[in-house]
């Protein structure tokens, strides 16, 4: 699946930090997959301003991440929670429409 800079920062928000063992190993491997190596921040001028993540727009390009089943489904569990709780804010819509079918 192909995610943008700001769709990986906030899936990268929004995974459990907490489970059981095999689960906390594929958020582990999720999470590193999400992040961004030395290389991609340098091309993108990733970088913190304050308390909020900045980059050069017209040079990010949506990065291929392999999501298993057991990890899209987290997520979609995740989503569809925060839709239940009415806590789905605007950076959610993306993803939501990505991951969750309406």
């Amino acid at each position: 699946m192909e995610l943008s800079i700001i769709e990986r920062l906030v899936l990268l928000n929004i995974l459990p930090k907490e489970g059981n063992f095999l689960t906390l190993k594929l958020i582990r491997q999720l999470r590193e997959s999400l992040s961004f190596d030395e290389a991609e921040i340098k091309a993108v001028n990733l970088r913190q301003v304050d308390e909020k993540v900045a980059w050069d727009m017209d040079k990010a390009v949506p990065k291929k991440i392999e999501i298993g089943e057991k990890m899209s489904d987290l997520v979609v569990g995740t989503l569809k929670d925060l839709d239940k709780e009415g806590k789905l804010k605007d950076e959610h819509f993306s993803l939501f429409e990505k991951f969750v079918e309406i």
